[in-house]
């Protein structure tokens, strides 16, 4: 029998989950509904993502049996008090509301198990990446529930709730950062010269490569990988030496450092 996920928020993060689960395997397994309380939002949402969505989170509620809280973070607890009472305690609640605490969540939900996940919008295209971690009364098999869901949208890691702002900084907030790098990249090529398009077409390629390299390197440190590329007296390395003089290592340590704050500060 399908089990029935119900999302409250059909924004980008949970529209990405949808779209992934819908041209997945998982499609065979799951019914999915969403709700937005705008009607015009709920009408545009549901032809968007080809599912029905409802205007109203208790009888969505009523009707699911995993509720996915997909709302702005300072919503949460408002959205939380709303449903309450239709809150059976065989209902498992996941969250992907970031610096939300699964404690916050289970001092409203009290009866209910609860999951916190950090997505991602690759999910869209099954190349999703997700942190999780669970709450104090849910279980190692909702977990596993939850974990070859996502598995089916990309790769899923299980984390300690205090790493999960690393996980948002990382993974969550990680692809526009890799947007901006490529954009710079193929903009200094067409400084350089080159069309725009083609230098973006070898700066995205170059990532995939490059990210699918690193998976496949079985025992071989990433820096192995950049030593191989960066001989030493090439044009590669003064390059590498480039970045190493700019502090590109501080730079990005910053924009991790930076985010995981925010995100800390989105759940107060």
């Amino acid at each position: 029998m399908k089990k029935n996920i119900g999302f409250i928020g059909c924004g980008k993060m949970a529209s990405a989950i949808i779209a992934g689960i819908l041209s997945s395997d998982a499609k065979k397994i799951y019914t999915i509904q969403g709700s937005e309380v705008n009607i015009e939002i709920a009408q545009k949402s549901a032809e968007r993502l080809k599912i029905n969505v409802l205007t109203d989170n208790k009888k969505l509620t009523q009707q699911s049996d995993i509720i996915f809280i997909a709302t702005k973070p300072n919503c949460v607890s408002e959205v939380l008090e709303e449903i309450k009472q239709e809150l059976s305690e065989n209902k498992l609640i996941v969250s992907i509301a970031a610096g939300v605490n699964t404690t916050k969540i289970e001092n409203i939900a009290s009866k209910n198990r609860v999951i916190r996940i950090m997505p991602n919008t690759p999910a869209l295209v099954n190349q999703g990446m997700f942190g999780i971690c669970k709450g104090s009364r849910a279980s190692e098999s909702d977990v596993n529930l939850i974990k070859n869901l996502l598995n089916t949208l990309g790769k899923c890691i299980e984390v300690e709730e205090k790493q999960m702002d690393i996980v948002t900084a990382i993974s969550g907030s990680g692809p526009a950062f890799f947007y901006q790098v490529i954009e710079d990249m193929a903009r200094a090529g067409e400084k350089l010269g080159l069309d725009y398009e083609k230098s973006l077409i070898l700066a995205t390629q170059t990532a995939l490569g490059s990210a699918q390299m690193i998976f496949n390197r079985g025992e071989t440190p990433v820096q192995t990988l950049i030593d191989n590329v960066a001989t030493k007296g090439g044009c590669t390395f003064v390059g590498i030496c480039e970045m190493k003089e700019g502090n590109s290592e501080k730079l990005f340590f910053d924009v991790i450092d930076k985010t995981a704050q925010k995100a800390n500060a989105l759940g107060k």
